[in-house]
C-alpha cells in the first residue's frame, strides 16, 4: 500500500496496524516514495489445532510394534 504523507499523518494508526500484519507501507511525498514502513520485530506465525484436519488417515501409536507390512517400508 503507498500513501502520501499529508493522508497518512490522518491515518497513522492504520498504517501502523498495516505494516505488524506484514503489509507493505510505503510513504510517498508528491507521488515518490520516500520511506517504507516495517514491524520493528517479525510476527510469529500463530500455531492453530487442526490445520491438518482431515489429511491424516490415523495417528500411529509409537509404542506399539510395527506390523510386518510396516516394516517391510523401511527396509
Amino acid at each position: 500500500m503507498q500513501m502520501n504523507i499529508a493522508e497518512a499523518k490522518a491515518k497513522l494508526s492504520e498504517l501502523v496496524a498495516a505494516a505488524e500484519r506484514g503489509e507493505e507501507v510505503v510513504l510517498a511525498r508528491g507521488g515518490h516514495p520516500v520511506v517504507r514502513l516495517v514491524a520493528a520485530w517479525p510476527t510469529k506465525p500463530r500455531f492453530r489445532f487442526g490445520v491438518a484436519a482431515g489429511e491424516v488417515d490415523r495417528v500411529p501409536d509409537f509404542l506399539e510394534p510395527m506390523t510386518e507390512d510396516e516394516r517391510a517400508l523401511w527396509e
